[in-house]
């Protein structure tokens, strides 16, 4: 870079110079000057390249190829998670990067975003270490299954992995199905039969079978990834090991590094060898289209933007022209949709949280006097309850937001009796009605039918009785232009 320098500004500057002197008079020496100009700034941004470069290279992330891929992953596993993964590992493989590793704290989640990781996971020729770390994490249900497919499988002191029963089974009648019980552990059956109907029964068998495929494909312990389908089964770190679930234990990721050098491992590619000597730390986060779809994706979320979206159309639909609302509710509607597409849904609270929001927004057009209010606030605090599973760890709506929006649809069904309620009491005072028991005045006598003033202005009168100018009389119907009155 300083030849190039050199030769662009330097010696062209010199030959002009040199040129300028032979061919020119010694009233051009101005070309020199310029030259000299030039120069010097050619020395400024030489000084410039040289204090600023060094401190730039030392600035530059280590190439993928020298470097471990680390994602955290520390939550329910879900929609957002399995794109992280996913894509994370595909940049990893184009990168050239040597190793991904997967520190992972979860509690479970949905089995569809597991298997997307997992099948990502097996096909990856870059070998994976899942490693439940920090100290005190753990690698429930979901979890489980993903340390048993990944490469190699690492934890911390002090954690712990198992519970990987189906959770649509683990109620059956008060405890889990469990295997018989027989003198020799080999003895057992592969599959024994599970108490519970046949859904129950594919659940639990079809989780076996898949947890036991991936024990035997990285040669680990397969009876004791069927206790922990079956029954719930949980080990820790050092139980693990023993047992031959992990294939070690590791303070930290430094640690995980030095012990991983020369392990052999079995990828998609074919069987490598690691060299994690002098191997640097590449830790990646996830990308705001991630961040973004991990949010829409919160139960909670989803469910209050479902909330907002039904009555910003509704209220647009009483207020037309309002445009806000109705703009809002529909974005925020969809956005709840696709969210429910992704989530385990279940269909009949949905529709009950809708029959709610119209049972309590009718309150305001039909006479129920609270009938509707409370039916509306009944059937929208049972679907919000039914609405998602709440057996599926890390998505499940908050039980304090449904009880506060219950809370909330009930002020309004209450604001909206009370109101109706004096609006019924209040006199009426537009239209025919008002004149009813109005105090009308005479304008001239008449026995039966005549003249009177009501608030000024002039209607004709019938009566039963004959009246005179002046008598105040009191309105008892209204037939057209014609009221009926009676002396006072």
């Amino acid at each position: 870079m300083i030849k190039r320098i050199l030769v662009r500004w330097v010696l062209p500057s010199q030959a002009a110079d040199q040129r300028a002197r032979t061919e020119s008079g010694p009233g051009e020496a101005s070309v020199s000057a310029g030259t000299i100009r030039r120069a010097a700034a050619a020395a400024c941004a030489l000084a410039i390249i040289t204090a600023v470069m060094p401190r730039a290279w030392a600035a530059l992330p280590p190439p993928a190829a020298h470097a471990a891929v680390v994602l955290e992953i520390h939550d329910a596993i879900g929609p957002a998670t399995s794109r992280y993964f996913v894509q994370t590992l595909q940049a990893a493989g184009e990168r050239g990067a040597p190793l991904v590793i997967v520190e992972l704290d979860t509690p479970g989640g949905l089995d569809t975003a597991m298997r997307e990781m997992i099948q990502a996971m097996l096909a990856s020729p870059i070998p994976v270490v899942v490693f439940v770390a920090p100290s005190g994490s753990r690698a429930a249900s979901a979890g489980t299954y993903l340390l048993y497919a990944s490469h190699i499988a690492a934890m911390a002191p002090a954690t712990n992995l198992g519970a990987a029963t189906p959770v649509q089974i683990i109620d059956t009648g008060g405890k889990a199905a469990e295997p018989p019980e027989t003198k020799d552990k080999a003895d057992k059956p592969s599959n024994p039969a599970p108490a519970g109907d046949t859904h129950e029964r594919k659940a639990i068998n079809d989780a076996v079978a898949y947890i036991r495929s991936l024990a035997e494909l990285r040669h680990r312990n397969a009876d004791w990834a069927e206790s922990a389908v079956r029954q719930a089964a949980s080990l820790s770190a050092s139980q693990a090991l023993d047992q031959h679930v992990i294939d070690l234990i590791a303070k930290d990721v430094p640690d995980l590094l030095a012990q991983l050098n020369g392990r052999k491992v079995t990828t998609a590619s074919g069987v490598l060898t690691l060299d994690t000597r002098h191997l640097g730390v590449e830790r990646v986060t996830a990308d705001w289209r991630t961040q973004l779809l991990a949010v829409v994706t919160n139960p909670n979320v989803a469910y209050l933007l479902m909330l907002i979206g039904i009555y910003g159309l509704l209220f647009e639909g009483y207020n037309p022209g309002a445009v806000l609302p109705g703009v809002t509710g529909a974005i925020c509607l969809l956005l709840a949709l696709y969210s429910f597409q992704v989530l385990s849904v279940n269909y009949a609270g949905l529709a009950l949280i809708l029959l709610g929001v119209v049972l309590i927004a009718a309150e305001g057009f039909i006479g129920s006097f609270g009938a509707l209010g409370v039916g509306g606030i009944v059937a929208f605090v049972t679907g919000s309850i039914l609405l998602l599973d709440r057996s599926v760890p890390g998505f499940a709506i908050a039980r304090p937001l449904i009880g506060a929006m219950g809370f909330i649809g009930g002020l309004v069904a209450l604001g909206i009796v009370t109101y109706a309620v004096r609006a019924r009491a209040r006199p009426v005072v537009t239209g025919v009605e008002q004149l009813l028991g109005e105090t009308a005045v005479a304008v001239d006598d008449f026995a039966q039918s005549g003249m009177v003033r009501v608030r000024g202005e002039l209607w004709q009168a019938v009566t039963r009785n004959p009246v005179k100018r002046g008598d105040s009389l009191r309105i008892l119907q209204v037939d057209g232009l014609t009221v009926r009155v009676e002396r006072l």
